[in-house]
């Protein structure tokens, strides 16, 4: 299923991390798409609480664990600009989706 919501489309997911050369582009569109994929899983599945929501963005969470891995094989890592970057983005698709939540909470278990 596409991502209908106009302001997912319309947004630049991992700008920042797009923007510098410390970051491979292949491994950023990778993250690029880990967040699409939750976008297309919200619209799909209409989580009607927090903690529904929560439930994707962990697994998405995890998919950017697997991801920090190949970022440290290509000699970079989700560093501090890094991390506040995908928090953003996370925290940027809750509220595209009408939810108040937690930052932190939204990517509860990254190990990164």
């Amino acid at each position: 299923m596409p991502v209908t919501n106009p302001k997912i489309l319309a947004h630049a997911f991992l700008a920042d991390m797009d923007a510098d050369d410390y970051f491979p582009d292949a491994l950023v569109a990778r993250g690029r798409d880990i967040l699409l994929r939750l976008c297309a899983r919200i619209e799909a599945e209409a989580p009607a609480s927090l903690a529904a929501l929560y439930a994707l963005t962990h697994a998405a969470t995890v998919e950017f664990n697997a991801l920090d891995e190949a970022l440290q094989d290509a000699g970079s890592e989700i560093e501090t600009a890094a991390r506040e970057n995908i928090a953003g983005d996370f925290d940027f698709i809750a509220t595209s989706y009408g939810f108040d939540a937690d930052i932190e909470e939204l990517i509860a278990p990254r190990d990164w």
